[in-house]
């Protein structure tokens, strides 16, 4: 278990997104390990987070291939931290989110190094802020992906060691709800109550629900008013909307803004905010087809699972590049203070992708 050591050592280090020192110190060592197996280190400086981290190999003529994965975790320094173990599992943040999926990527290469001294035509892509969002990294993503044929993310895989294929795109908005004050006792009849007009999009946003298309829309928050004896001027909805295909999209953004653009009491007016953050990353025929070929290289069955949640995956897979997720080991409790992961899902993770590089290496491409 030569991987265990290394994720031990960034384990130990807190990397809360926006503990930039903690995030930055997890890149170095990744660099350093990185950069022994012949890898170039391409740094996008940050201010205020982690630097993002491109790892790039020589050209051979090869199809290009991404590895992707992110350094951050969610837990803030003194909430939960520190490494333990027990026949079965290792426990600590980031153990299955995802610095272990990681250590299965960089435990491929350096097995693929060991065997040909040389790795070409397969990069790495490591960005700082994954678990906020990745509103900085997006943009770099997007444009880092388009050089690549095909990516391999390492999220965490599925109970039955399974690959995530689909994943659902999600948007974050807000909408600010503009009334008119006026005394709840002497003069209500010419207030506009922007909490009640509040209250109905509420409604109509959750009635745009659709469970059996996969497609949720949720205000987690709401605010407004002043006091009791005043008709609210101002209120203001947080919402969540996520969807499993591209034509749920379309169904809940013209949902959102027909309610944005409703005044369902006279004389308010609303202001939508916010944005559309990972679109939603379909399962399709090229990525069977990869599967396959992985199946058929590897000796290994790939069960596949789409997931409500979001990642990285579906930034890449909407550039139009051939993607596939959950390739990390397998592990559960993550975002919690019980996250654990599987150390045999180690070994059978790192076995699939030492065979899958090494036939790349040796064929130009994985087909």
């Amino acid at each position: 278990m030569g991987w265990k050591e290394d994720l031990k050592k960034a384990v130990e280090i807190n990397s809360y997104t926006r503990n930039k020192r903690g995030v930055d110190a997890v890149g170095e060592l990744f660099r350093g390990w990185l950069e022994a197996l012949g890898y170039e280190t391409r740094r996008h400086a940050r201010e205020l987070i982690g630097d993002h981290l491109h790892f790039t190999s020589p050209s051979g003529g090869r199809e290009k291939i991404l590895l992707l994965g992110h350094l951050d975790t969610v837990f803030p320094p003194g909430s939960f931290e520190g490494w333990r173990e027990d026949d079965e599992w290792v426990y600590g943040p980031g153990v299955c989110d995802m610095k272990g999926g990681n250590i299965v990527a960089l435990e491929a290469l350096r097995a693929l190094h060991d065997a040909n001294g040389t790795i070409e035509d397969i990069d790495v892509l490591l960005v700082s802020d994954e678990e906020t969002g990745s509103d900085d990294s997006r943009i770099l993503t997007t444009e880092l992906a388009k050089g690549y044929d095909k990516c391999f993310v390492f999220e965490a895989a599925g109970p039955d060691m399974e690959v995530v294929v689909g994943r659902k795109g999600i948007g974050t908005f807000d909408i600010t709800i503009e009334g008119r004050a006026a005394h709840a006792g002497t003069g209500y009849a010419k207030g506009a109550d922007a909490n009640l007009e509040a209250a109905i999009k509420l409604q109509k946003l959750a009635a745009m629900t659709d469970l059996q298309r996969g497609s949720t829309v949720n205000v987690g928050r709401m605010e407004g008013g002043i006091g009791a004896n005043t008709v609210s001027p101002q209120a203001k909805l947080l919402l969540e909307l996520r969807y499993a295909d591209h034509h749920e999209k379309e169904r809940l953004m013209k949902g959102l803004e027909e309610t944005v653009c409703t005044a369902y009491v006279e004389g308010t007016k609303s202001v939508l905010g916010g944005s559309i953050q990972r679109d939603v990353m379909e399962p399709n025929a090229w990525q069977r087809q990869l599967i396959e070929a992985m199946e058929r290289i590897s000796g290994q069955r790939l069960p596949t699972e789409s997931r409500g949640g979001v990642s990285d995956a579906n930034i890449v897979a909407s550039a139009g590049v051939v993607t596939i997720d959950g390739l990390g080991p397998y592990g559960d409790g993550d975002h919690t203070p019980g996250e654990r992961a599987l150390k045999k899902s180690f070994e059978e993770r790192i076995a699939l992708m030492s065979a899958v590089l090494r036939h790349h290496q040796e064929k130009g491409a994985i087909a």
